[in-house]
């Protein structure tokens, strides 16, 4: 499935030591990878970031007793962020998130089955250090799954 954004392009920001710069070049991105590669970093950047842009939605594993088809179900127009997918999404979810063009998604996880995605959608966190700061950016996933 490979749709231009509907939310946003790029998300930018700039915390402490580390700067996060996402180019999206896809309504649904998904970040795979390994632990400590700074997946969850990410995410919690763009959980501060939901205070200053409405647009963005987040969702992880605090939300496990929620209804997260039915919360996604409601929205419109938004960046919906879910860190730790693997355990959030029910197979029904994740058909839903496939063919959704209201959001645009960004899927932090490890198991990427049932999104009918491809290539172009599959992404993991490049780190680059340069004096001290650390920048994130969104890479081409070219590995095996799972």
């Amino acid at each position: 499935m490979n749709c231009k954004p509907i939310v946003m392009e790029r998300y930018y920001t700039i915390h402490t030591s580390f700067v996060v710069d996402f180019q999206f070049t896809n309504n649904i991105t998904i970040l795979i990878g390994n632990s400590g590669t700074g997946k969850t970093a990410s995410y919690s950047f763009l959980l501060e970031s939901r205070s200053e842009d409405d647009r963005i939605v987040c969702l992880n594993h605090t939300d496990i007793k929620s209804d997260i088809k039915s919360i996604i179900e409601s929205l419109e127009g938004k960046l919906i962020v879910i860190d730790n997918a693997d355990i959030l999404l029910d197979h029904s979810t994740r058909r839903y998130i496939t063919f959704d063009s209201r959001n645009q998604y960004l899927i932090i996880g490890r198991d990427v089955r049932d999104f009918l995605t491809t290539e172009e959608n599959l992404f993991e966190l490049e780190a680059v250090t340069r004096d001290e700061r650390t920048t994130f950016y969104l890479k081409r996933f070219f590995g095996k799954e799972g």
